[in-house]
Parts: structure tokens; sequence; C-alpha cells
């Protein structure tokens, strides 16, 4: 789920970034999830046309599909767990997190969202 936020909300496409993002998960462990998302088809790895060396990832369709699930997951986090989320311990929204981005994170769920977390007018 964490490589998932990391491409979808935070805009991580490299490896070196998601590493960095991640403290404590190696090298190792993360190619190896990269690759069962890869093999679940929820990313896809691109290589820059001009240099195969530059490689990063972003969501399939069936990736973009899972947006709402995780963007359900980061707003009960913040909202119940924010004493462990937030150095200040006040529960936020998606809006305050993500701004401008609860369209992108939600999909389909956009309206079910705002009349139960009173996202009007995000």
């Amino acid at each position: 789920m964490l490589l998932m936020r990391d491409i979808a909300a935070l805009k991580l496409s490299r490896f070196s970034e998601m590493l960095r993002n991640n403290p404590g998960l190696t090298p190792r462990a993360l190619s190896m999830r990269l690759r069962d998302l890869q093999k679940e088809g929820l990313i896809e790895k691109v290589a820059n046309p001009k240099d195969d060396r530059d490689i990063r990832y972003r969501l399939t369709r069936k990736g973009q599909d899972v947006l709402p699930i995780l963007a359900a997951f980061i707003q009960f986090g913040i909202k119940h767990y924010a004493e462990r989320v937030f150095d200040d311990g006040k529960p936020r929204d998606l809006r305050e997190v993500f701004p401008g981005r609860q369209k992108e994170l939600l999909g389909s769920l956009m309206s079910y969202s705002r009349n139960q977390n009173g996202l009007r007018g995000a």
C-alpha cells in the first residue's frame, strides 16, 4: 500500500525516490514489492526512450481503480490514528493532506465521499 501511495499520491516514480521515502525498506525488498505489483497488473515499469537506465513506475488502469480504496485507508488513518501519523496528533482529512487531489484519489467514489466526509466543493 505504501508503494501505491508513493506512486499515486506523492508522485514518486523512481526506485531511489521510493527507497528514500520508506525508511527501513531495503533495495531487495523494494525490488520484490515492485515486481509483485507489476505481476498483479497494478503498476508498470516505463523506461525513458532516450535513456533506458531512467526507469519509472506508473499506475495501470487496474492500479488507478485501487486509488479509492487506498484513499479510504489514508482517510481512516489520518482521522483515527492522527497521534501516530502527525507530530501534532491532530486529525486531518484528505483535503488537508492532499490539497486539490481528492478527485484523482477518489475517482468514481468522489460523490459518495462528499456526502459522507463533508468534502463538498473539493
